[in-house]
């Protein structure tokens, strides 16, 4: 059976007629795609684009908020959007940043952290550390609540939210209640069975552009065996000690089995973990076709996931 036969009738016909992302031919064109025309906002929050000091300069957030806020102070959750570290920006996951603030009745920082290849590791990671500290320094003045703050992404954000995590961990702080890296980019090894199974070319997320993608994130030190595990995740030696965790992917992911092997390893650290594998689901289901009943599903558990996180 290929790959394609095995996805779901619902999402098959968006996956017909995905043109696959050309990372190595044309990585400007594989960034144009992902550009999404502004959405309807909600009249139930506010956006605002800030400019903070990044890891080398200026970096810009966008902070979304309850348009209606009492005097109390809100729990706040650090989004970090996908696109395999070479791709992406904030504002194609207004959208969903608007869903958690009014599920979650959060704050929401989601930050524009340098990609590869122009800025290889550790840009990224270290974009990400530097928007999370400013966050939780500037707990006053955006109103959260620090004993509430969570760190979640997709895909590539997955990765760095998993790399975050180590990193907070290992630094002390600051302080997370809950981290959500959802089917997330965490090994370049490439060895996995669900690596080699997902080749095709119109897949959301291939082997070629996998292997593309880590190359143009780690630079010079991609063929080393000894890497951080802030670059890549797979990596770390214990994961004990990280925040609860909730991840999901589909089964007809290029990261099934990453993933399905990183809460194995939560779990038997003790770290509480939640997972969900929803079959016939390739990578980033819910968002290219957002209206199936798997990926409202899907969405939503994640969703929810994160409101209960929050709201303990």
């Amino acid at each position: 059976m290929d790959f394609q036969s095995r996805v779901l009738p619902e999402l098959r016909q968006a996956l017909e007629q995905f043109p696959g992302f050309p990372l190595k031919e044309n990585l400007e064109a594989s960034r144009a795609m992902l550009r999404n025309p502004p959405i309807e906002k909600s009249e139930h929050v506010n956006t605002t684009s800030r400019m903070i000091q990044g890891a080398a300069g200026e970096m810009l957030v966008k902070i979304y908020e309850p348009s209606q806020r009492t005097g109390s102070k809100l729990p706040a959750m650090l989004w970090i959007h996908g696109g395999g570290y070479v791709l992406g920006h904030p504002d194609m996951d207004d959208a969903l940043c608007e869903r958690f603030v009014q599920a979650a009745n959060c704050v929401v920082v989601s930050v524009d952290y340098r990609i590869a290849p122009e800025h290889p590791y550790p840009a990224a990671i270290e974009d990400c550390y530097a928007a999370l500290l400013w966050m939780t320094d500037e707990a006053e003045s955006l109103g959260i609540d620090l004993a509430r703050v969570a760190i979640a992404g997709a895909s590539g954000g997955g990765g760095l939210t998993a790399a975050l995590a180590l990193l907070v961990r290992d630094k002390g702080g600051p302080e997370l209640i809950f981290q959500m890296p959802l089917y997330p980019m965490l090994d370049n090894h490439n060895r996995t069975a669900s690596s080699y199974e997902i080749t095709a070319d119109n897949a959301t997320w291939n082997r070629t552009n996998n292997l593309t993608a880590w190359s143009m994130y780690l630079g010079e030190d991609a063929s080393k065996n000894e890497l951080s595990p802030y670059a890549v995740p797979a990596r770390a030696e214990s994961l004990a000690g990280l925040p609860p965790t909730y991840t999901c992917i589909g089964q007809l992911d290029l990261f099934r089995d990453e993933t399905i092997e990183y809460v194995m390893r939560l779990a038997e650290a003790g770290v509480d973990v939640e997972f969900q594998l929803y079959p016939g689901s390739h990578h980033c289901f819910e968002v290219f076709v957002p209206q199936a009943e798997v990926s409202i599903r899907a969405s939503q558990n994640y969703v929810d996931a994160m409101a209960r996180a929050l709201n303990p």
